[in-house]
């Protein structure tokens, strides 16, 4: 599967199926919580976070993948990603696209 954030795949013809898209809420546990509160102090990276956030982005992409798959894509074009705070400590993760066809194949 084709991963693009193009509307187009170079020398190809698509024919496009429909919107997919794939999405998580994440939250880091309350002692990880407490220890990022006292780094905001210091300063630096918040590494759990920085974790929570690329295993949402999986996740996310994963779902979406599936869905494109369960359509017949060869390819998601035009892929987005999305993040909106849900509450403390807690994050949505959406990905989204277009599924294609490649049909000159």
């Amino acid at each position: 599967m084709y991963l693009l954030t193009t509307e187009f795949i170079p020398g190809e013809e698509i024919q496009a199926l429909g919107l997919v898209k794939g999405s998580t809420i994440q939250t880091v546990n309350a002692f990880k919580d407490i220890g990022a509160s006292f780094k905001t102090i210091v300063g630096g990276e918040l590494r759990n976070y920085t974790q929570m956030m690329d295993e949402a982005r999986r996740i996310a992409t994963d779902r979406m993948v599936f869905e494109a798959q369960s359509l017949g894509a060869d390819a998601i074009v035009g892929v987005r990603y999305a993040t909106s705070a849900i509450m403390a400590s807690a994050a949505e993760v959406m990905a989204y696209g277009t599924a294609v066809k490649i049909i000159n194949r």
